[in-house]
């Protein structure tokens, strides 16, 4: 089983924020696999169904970007799930807008959210790093990940959150270099990427 866990804010004020990707990721892959509908639990919204075989929770933590771990540890716990069965789709202002990166472990890059879940239940789950870009300027970054994303980037989003999604199944299985590179073809097919970009950060 894995636990497969989207972050954000809560509530339609942040609905469409650049911050709230990692939700709009896994509401695409409950929507592409015909996962059961959300119910609220673990202090948050969860969803169950199968991706190759492979019994996946998602959750969307309820207790807002800053407390995600909160969630998280009582989903885990729950289930009986260590770290390792937990993947996290997250916000990275770090990577180009569209670019995927998976990495287990590591820093948290000030992201809140991750600094949150990382308190809760150690730091050796996997995260799926979603590009948002960087707003240029650190004093800028709380408005920008605050921020709706623009009318010219959400193809681009909810491109990317449907290859992630069609992917999925090769997160739950342990394939994280294939389902990268997956997902970057698709983006490269949809035209989001030139020819020849092998998406290095």
């Amino acid at each position: 089983m894995q636990l497969f866990v989207g972050l954000g804010n809560p509530g339609a004020k942040y609905a469409r924020n650049r911050h709230n990707i990692g939700f709009l990721a896994v509401d695409e892959i409950a929507r592409r696999h015909g996962f059961a509908p959300w119910r609220r639990r673990f202090q948050g919204e969860t969803s169950e169904g199968s991706l190759d075989g492979e019994r996946v929770i998602l959750l969307k933590p309820a207790t807002y970007m800053n407390e995600s771990g909160r969630a998280v540890q009582e989903a885990a716990n729950f289930f009986k799930l260590g770290a390792s069965e937990v993947t996290v789709f997250q916000d990275e202002l770090e990577l180009p807008p569209a670019k995927v990166r998976v990495k287990i472990g590591g820093g948290i890059a000030g992201h809140n959210g991750l600094r949150s879940v990382s308190s809760y239940i150690g730091n050796d789950y996997r995260r799926v790093r979603l590009g948002i870009g960087h707003p240029g300027v650190k004093e800028l970054v709380h408005g920008y990940v605050l921020s709706d994303f623009a009318k010219d980037e959400v193809p681009r989003v909810s491109a990317l959150c449907e290859a992630v999604a069609d992917n999925a199944a090769l997160l739950a299985t342990g394939r994280d270099s294939t389902f990268q590179n997956k997902v970057h073809l698709a983006m490269q097919a949809k035209g989001f990427f030139e020819k020849g970009d092998d998406a290095k950060e």
